[in-house]
């Protein structure tokens, strides 16, 4: 059985006691043993302000949640006034989640600064996750688990293309995961990020050569995000 990636991207919603509301909601009904339990692999990537105490309430109700952190800088520590280091960071996270599209966009990111954020997250034993938009999109070396976030199917909304916010079919997404595979090696771990829900959850993860989910919106609410794991189980 492989392992299946479920990674809740919270962006900038929830406060300190939403966001513990959430975990006490969630951690005691994730699955410890038996399918999908096994290969399952549940990460929650909460605001920065929210990490200490998510991280605190993960531990102490010992649930199958690892924490990770939205973006990370690509500086060590230093006179880097607002960024957050991946040196500090590694006490609370394992991993982070970099090169998103609405950050590419609203914060004019490159190729080269993720590249530089993935040697952080490295060096501090922080998993990097690096979202590719296309085929076209770089992925950094020695990075080993991607998501495929096709800019149009993100439930936000980054252009004004007719049908975004609708999810790829997971057929489509698969097809662009293959060339990923080919192109960097077949030990690349690619998940799928866009618009995914409960009821389209299982056709991702049915594909060949999808190995998860980067949930969005959908993760917000933790019944809906419970439905998700749920899903698997059918």
């Amino acid at each position: 059985m492989k392992n299946i990636w479920i990674i809740a991207n919270w962006k900038s919603n929830k406060t300190i006691s939403e966001a513990l509301d959430w975990i006490a909601k969630v951690g005691p009904k994730l699955p410890k043993e038996g399918p999908p339990a096994g290969g399952l692999k549940v990460v929650v990537c909460p605001t920065f302000s929210c990490l200490s105490e998510v991280a605190k309430a993960v531990k102490v109700g010992n649930f199958p949640i690892m924490v990770g952190s939205q973006d990370l800088s690509p500086y060590d520590s230093g006179a880097y006034t607002g960024e957050e280091v991946a040196s500090l960071l590694k006490e609370l996270v394992g991993l982070s989640i970099l090169g998103h599209s609405e950050r590419r966009q609203n914060f004019s990111e490159t190729d080269e600064m993720i590249s530089k954020k993935v040697e952080q997250a490295k060096a501090n034993s922080i998993i990097p996750l690096v979202c590719v938009q296309g085929e076209e999109t770089p992925v950094p070396t020695d990075c080993k688990i991607i998501a495929y976030e096709p800019i149009w199917a993100i439930s936000t909304g980054l252009t004004n293309t007719p049908g975004a916010g609708k999810a790829d079919t997971p057929e489509s997404a698969n097809e662009v995961v293959k060339v990923f595979k080919q192109k960097y090696g077949d030990d690349l771990l690619v998940i799928y990020g866009g618009s995914v829900t409960s009821a389209n959850v299982k056709g991702f993860i049915n594909q060949s050569d999808i190995s998860g989910v980067l949930v969005g919106n959908a993760s917000l609410d933790a019944e809906e995000f419970l439905n998700i794991i749920k899903a698997l189980e059918r």
